[in-house]
């Protein structure tokens, strides 16, 4: 962990929240947290997570730090029911020694195929029943930040980074739409997939740590929500853009705000209820916004515990039984305690808005 990173951990351990559902709790009651799966070392480090079926899938590692390791990424299928691990799919064709390879979200089409994002080769698709990969985007473009100066695509964040493709969601058209942290930029994927373009790009969705993040489509599927870890004061947000061809930046609209808590990965439940993992060891958790943007409940930590249950949670995807099962990302604490990569089960009472998963060809 860099000293950047423990400066805003620690800020944020500093912050108590107003609004905590402690995790110990009767059988079946609201925000009631168990251990429902190991996510497996030495990748670890799990970010995305997708459930079909009795199945789910978890994606990783997704972590700095893999340039001389010589394993590849993975993706590992579980039991829902029991989360015992039923299947390891290692990435195929990354470059493993000299460079970063790492997977983050994925997401399912209507042929019940995966896509899982790479930050070496793009996105590839994987075909479940026979375990075969193959590419759907080229490699995202490495943007140079803007300037006046600049001629042709560039990033309005500074300085220089590598594209990092984070979370990813169709449209009901075949499109599909990718956040990239550390550009602040959301690229969209022609339905077939193909060459990445740029759909929207503010300075908004920048951050020294980590800018733009997870993403979902609305339920009546008019509008995009997307989180912002960590703006450039230390503040995290949930913002919205219409679903259109070119959205301007006066179409960005504030859905909530954190001034402590880096929120990451997102999801819609049936009850119109967008559910907010908080990624800051301090605040993690899980944030519950009713659809006015206001928070309904906060599902955290008890008392002073700063990583147990929830140590630095990236992701969420729903049972089908009531249950948020949640990836434990431990950005901070995996290396000592691989123990904490692990996948939870979350008891809200809420079952999926569908995602849009379309037939592409």
């Amino acid at each position: 962990m860099t000293p950047f990173l423990k400066l805003f951990a620690l800020a944020a351990v500093a912050v108590v929240s107003a609004v905590v559902v402690p995790f110990q709790a009767a059988a079946a009651e609201y925000g009631e947290v168990s251990v429902l799966a190991q996510v497996p070392i030495p990748n670890g480090f799990p970010e995305g997570i997708a459930v079909r079926g009795n199945r789910f899938y978890v994606a990783g590692p997704a972590t700095l730090g893999t340039v001389f390791n010589g394993r590849p990424s993975r993706v590992f299928e579980y039991d829902v029911a029991t989360g015992a691990l039923l299947r390891t799919l290692e990435t195929q064709g990354e470059q493993v020694f000299g460079a970063e390879h790492a997977n983050s979200c994925l997401t399912f089409d209507g042929a019940g195929r995966l896509y899982v994002l790479n930050n070496q080769l793009g996105t590839f698709r994987l075909d479940l029943g026979s375990a075969v990969q193959s590419s759907y985007t080229p490699p995202y473009p490495n943007l140079r930040p803007c300037s006046p100066f600049s001629s042709g695509p560039c990033s309005p964040s500074f300085p220089n980074l590598p594209a990092l493709p984070n979370d990813l969601a169709f449209d009901d058209a075949g499109n599909l739409y990718v956040t990239d942290s550390l550009q602040a930029t959301i690229w969209r994927v022609p339905a077939g997939g193909g060459a990445p373009q740029i759909w929207f790009q503010d300075s908004r969705l920048a951050s020294p740590y980590v800018g733009v993040n997870g993403l979902r489509i609305s339920p009546d599927r008019s509008r995009i929500f997307f989180t912002v870890t960590l703006d450039f004061l230390g503040i995290g947000h949930v913002y919205s853009l219409p679903l259109v061809v070119a959205p301007q930046a006066s179409d960005l609209v504030e859905f909530h705000r954190y001034f402590a808590g880096g929120p990451d990965g997102i999801a819609f439940g049936a009850s119109g209820k967008l559910y907010v993992v908080l990624a800051l060891p301090g605040q993690n958790g899980i944030s519950v916004l009713n659809p006015d943007g206001s928070e309904f409940a906060r599902i955290g930590n008890p008392g002073l515990s700063l990583i147990s249950p929830f140590d630095s949670p990236a992701n969420l995807a729903f049972d089908g039984l009531g249950n948020a099962l949640v990836t434990n990302h431990a950005f901070a604490t995996g290396l000592l305690l691989p123990n904490h990569f692990q996948v939870l089960k979350v008891f809200v009472d809420d079952v999926a808005s569908p995602l849009v998963e379309p037939l592409v060809p």
